[in-house]
């Protein structure tokens, strides 16, 4: 079939819920992906922070192949070999004791959601049920993590929202403070936001937060579905901090491609889920741990993707620096850490993108005038360099 072709026929089949551009992937491998046209591409959009290895890395590929051959799917009324692995590893590497695995970032938040709740009932009483969020976060696109979003517009239409959230302004702990009420029983935040423009908060507020969750015996849950899998330079954005959630949200990256979420916790609140309180069909499926192990592993593997991140990162940054001193009237900031980063314009994006892709490389406008960086950790300098220089064309014409 021509792209013409697919493109008529997703319009006829596929609900309206995207604004896709009029092309058709056809293949991918590392930082590059093809159409159908064979026209050649840089991603830097990455399948929204999701290929943290680049596309169809060989050892990823080579766990969903095995698996595929031993056992595809069964239900968790049994205990799964890959699950029980991948569990492992996300503890011993983390702060938490107890996993609990679903398909993506949305069923992460609302099963946190749930967590915080039932804990808070059975420890602080039945009324303990309120959750303080941020202003311009985004928590995914169920009820449950859409009524956690900090953000009127996506709500339009879908109303009335779950009750008992509040939302206050990001990077000010005195408004989470004065936020708390008889009801709260934890505070949830992405520690960048990155659906908003890639903002990164001031040092040392989320240890902020933390202490002042440790004052009033609240909860404290992160959502690092986006800042997960090592994207900021450390495994968790947390870890930049120095502090410890209770509770915490990761898909995306963790899969390498592959969907899969998890809810990582503590002892203390993960033991307030009891059997029949929570779950999921595909929640742990055989092949998505599978992949999900090789993506751990080669991103922690001797600390090397970790420390590349950080150096092409920097280098990303400074680059657009620079390029910020060339367009000083276009460009107004360049902010981000690791290799999430948000170069932000003074007027809307889209054309930009669109530009960029006509040009071979991929990129990502969001909040209307924000172009947000998410290429997989194993990009290079040269690659960079081919990205910065194609949108320095772009903004002299």
């Amino acid at each position: 079939m021509k792209a013409s072709d697919y493109i008529e026929e997703s319009t006829r089949y596929l609900m309206g819920t995207y604004r896709r551009y009029p092309i058709v992937m056809r293949k991918g491998r590392g930082v590059k992906v093809w159409d159908t046209d064979n026209n050649e591409y840089l991603d830097f959009l990455g399948g929204i922070a999701t290929n943290v290895l680049g596309h169809c890395h060989p050892k990823v590929v080579m766990a969903i192949q095995k698996q595929a051959q031993r056992l595809l799917h069964v239900s968790n009324f049994f205990h799964i070999g890959p699950q029980t692995e991948l569990a492992r590893i996300l503890v011993e590497n983390s702060f938490a004791d107890k996993v609990f695995f679903c398909n993506t970032g949305t069923e992460a938040i609302e099963a946190a959601i749930k967590l915080a709740r039932k804990w808070a009932i059975e420890k602080l009483g039945p009324h303990r049920y309120g959750i303080i969020t941020a202003e311009r976060s985004f928590h995914g696109r169920t009820l449950g993590s859409l009524a956690a979003t900090g953000q009127a517009k996506l709500k339009k239409g879908f109303g009335p929202m779950p009750e008992g959230f509040k939302h206050v302004p990001f990077n000010d702990i005195e408004a989470i403070r004065s936020s708390i009420s008889e009801d709260t029983c934890a505070v949830m935040l992405e520690p960048i936001l990155g659906e908003s423009g890639v903002v990164v908060p001031s040092p040392g507020y989320l240890k902020e937060v933390r202490a002042l969750c440790d004052e009033l015996g609240l909860l404290m849950i992160l959502d690092e579905v986006q800042t997960g899998m090592g994207r900021t330079g450390t495994l968790f954005a947390y870890e930049h901090e120095g502090i410890e959630p209770d509770i915490m949200a990761l898909a995306k990256g963790l899969g390498g491609g592959i969907p899969i979420g998890a809810v990582l916790a503590k002892d203390g609140v993960a033991g307030a889920f009891k059997p029949g309180d929570h779950g999921s069909t595909f929640g742990g499926n055989p092949i998505a741990c599978s992949a999900s192990i090789a993506t751990l592993n080669t991103v922690m593997d001797s600390g090397i993707l970790l420390d590349q991140c950080k150096r092409m990162g920097s280098y990303l940054l400074g680059k657009l620096e620079g390029l910020k001193l060339k367009h000083p009237d276009r460009i107004k900031d360049v902010r981000g850490m690791g290799l999430l980063v948000g170069m932000e314009l003074a007027f809307e994006c889209a054309d930009i993108v669109k530009a960029c892709m006509a040009r071979g490389v991929l990129l990502n406008c969001t909040d209307m005038n924000v172009v947000r960086f998410m290429p997989p950790l194993t990009v290079e300098e040269k690659d960079i360099d081919e990205v910065v220089e194609t949108l320095d064309h772009v903004l002299d014409q």
